[in-house]
């Protein structure tokens, strides 16, 4: 009888432990079911959507009511117009382009150099005691302010917009990736240099891995000075030789007292701007929360 009552304790506990195993496993595991896409339009398509319509009807109100003069806020038909006639000439895409390549390759060449500076000034002290305080200057320094001695250095060209971008973006991808260094458990590191990942090797295998968020709230930051330092580049810097971007666009609304396309390079730039993170940068970030468990798979 007592084997019986031992041998039923033991199977009772062993279900227990099963039983907080298998619920340990459920909350550890990752949904992975397939949002649907009524879901998705409600939840993300809706809200700026939404958003922006109010911002329209706001705007066309103002006109209308003639609460605002149509010289300090165009009509929407007016901006629809400049558009249209863009559209028609087929200059649109062209100024847009124009724009769009010179940021992306700025950002490149800024990737190409602010993530080994990073990678050094992060862990070589030496190295950040010196160039660590002037990296954090540089980012702080209005990008506007680098366009001046750019074009006394190089002219009206290519090379000036590039320096800009790069002045403006490098420090932010490397002010990133040492933040993201620095929040690296040490655990990590002493494992990686246990299993001999030590100079390069471990730079790739452990530090980088474990630096990706804040690597990668750098890279989109660096982004958006690589954005605004081209569009401070052009509105300054205007010229025939280097093409019609969407700064210059703006800054030709501006000299020729065209409030509708002023505002519609500004709407231009906006899209531009957040069309490039929607598409590059957000499903990089969701990738990266997925594959750490913070976001459920759809």
């Amino acid at each position: 009888m007592a084997s019986t009552d031992t041998t039923s304790k033991a199977t009772g506990k062993s279900d227990d432990l099963a039983g907080l195993e298998a619920g340990l496993d459920a909350l550890d595991a990752v949904q992975t079911h397939r949002t649907p896409i009524r879901e998705i339009l409600v939840k993300k398509v809706f809200p700026p959507v939404l958003a922006v319509s109010l911002v329209l009807i706001v705007w066309q109100v103002l006109v209308a009511t003639k609460v605002t003069e149509e010289t300090k806020l165009p009509a929407l038909s007016a901006v629809w117009d400049s558009l249209s006639d863009m559209w028609l000439k087929g200059t649109l895409l062209e100024v847009i382009w124009t724009s769009v390549s010179r940021g992306l390759l700025g950002f490149l060449l800024a990737l190409a150099i602010g993530t080994p500076l990073g990678l050094l000034v992060a862990r070589v002290k030496f190295v950040r005691a010196a160039i660590g305080p002037i990296l954090q200057g540089l980012q702080s320094l209005p990008s506007v302010a680098w366009v001046p001695p750019a074009v006394l250095w190089f002219g009206l060209n290519d090379a000036m917009m590039f320096t800009v971008i790069l002045l403006g973006a490098v420090p932010s991808i490397a002010n990133g990736l040492v933040s993201g260094i620095d929040q690296i458990p040490p655990l990590y590191l002493r494992a990686g240099r246990t299993l001999g990942a030590t100079g390069l090797r471990g730079a790739r295998h452990i530090v980088m891995p474990a630096a990706l968020p804040g690597y990668l709230a750098g890279l989109k930051q660096g982004w958006a000075f690589s954005w605004r330092s081209l569009m401070a580049a052009e509105i300054i810097a205007s010229s025939p030789d280097l093409g019609l971007g969407l700064g210059q666009l703006l800054e030709n609304g501006r000299n020729n007292i065209d409030l509708p396309g002023v505002f519609l390079a500004i709407i231009l730039i906006l899209v531009v701007g957040i069309a490039i993170d929607l598409l590059i940068f957000s499903p990089v970030e969701r990738w990266v929360l997925r594959s750490r468990g913070l976001l459920a798979k759809s």
